[in-house]
């Protein structure tokens, strides 16, 4: 069986695509190429390669077609999973303090050839039966502790995110366009100390600052570095490029374009 066989499928619960990652999760590309993003730093993926993606993280990525075609499988390594498996294999685990939401696995020849030995369990749905998924997923997961011991602390911590440094981490993660509850979980806040913190530091409502400091960005990426208004509002946050034209046209009496045209 090839390679150019793979089809793209999911192991697991369903996820979300949104930015905030829920669970872990296994990326193997087989096709294409991925560059990621966590606001720290960025990530390249190419056919053959593969990465953990860490729960409880801010991500984002864009893929492109190899001759046409993007391939991928995916292994949801949600926490029910997990905390059976710790149970069943007797694993314990210290915390793991990083901030990357991509996590580089050592090569194996024993990852490969698992994707490959998933074809047999594929449904015309580019899934897999529920029958095998979870005796697919733990064979995985033995594969990758083998050589990674590290993901230990990284898979089987299940505490939720800790208080941190809010102001930095909002400098940091402003452009990701979550909820205003997700920023306070991952700060290790309830959303009503999140915001009583966020008014103490920044002076402003959440909503109201995030909003102003993605356009600031932006008038900066339209007067200095030339970008376009359709290449730059969807990686500020803004979900649709009226919304960040309206916003912007209000906040600086001109629309985005007419920066441009200066």
């Amino acid at each position: 069986m090839r390679y150019t066989d793979i089809k793209s499928c999911y192991i697991g619960p369903e996820i979300s695509p949104e930015q905030f990652i829920v669970e872990h999760f296994f990326l193997y590309l087989a096709k294409g190429t991925i560059e990621g993003y966590d606001s720290v730093n960025k990530y390249h993926l190419k056919a053959g390669e593969y990465c953990l993606v860490r729960k409880n993280h801010l991500a984002r990525y864009n893929k492109q077609k190899q001759d046409g075609e993007f391939e991928k499988v995916v292994v949801i390594l949600d926490t029910e999973f997990l905390k059976k498996f710790a149970a069943k294999h007797k694993i314990t685990a210290q915390n793991y303090a990083s901030e990357a939401s991509f996590v580089q696995i050592k090569k194996s020849d024993l990852v490969p050839n698992f994707v490959l030995s998933l074809m047999p369990y594929y449904n015309d749905g580019g899934e897999i039966d529920d029958t095998f998924s979870n005796i697919k997923r733990e064979e995985l997961l033995l594969i990758l502790l083998k050589e990674n011991s590290k993901l230990i602390d990284i898979l089987f911590d299940f505490a939720p995110p800790e208080k941190i440094d809010l102001e930095a981490y909002m400098n940091r993660n402003y452009k990701f366009n979550i909820s205003i509850e997700r920023f306070a979980y991952l700060t290790g806040r309830s959303i009503s100390a999140f915001k009583r913190d966020f008014a103490v530091i920044f002076s402003d409502t959440p909503s109201h600052w995030l909003i102003q400091r993605r356009l600031q960005e932006g008038y900066f990426l339209l007067e200095k570095k030339g970008k376009k208004p359709s290449d730059i509002y969807l990686d500020l946050g803004f979900e649709d490029l009226s919304h960040f034209s309206f916003a912007f046209k209000k906040k600086y009496g001109i629309t985005p374009s007419t920066i441009l045209q200066k």
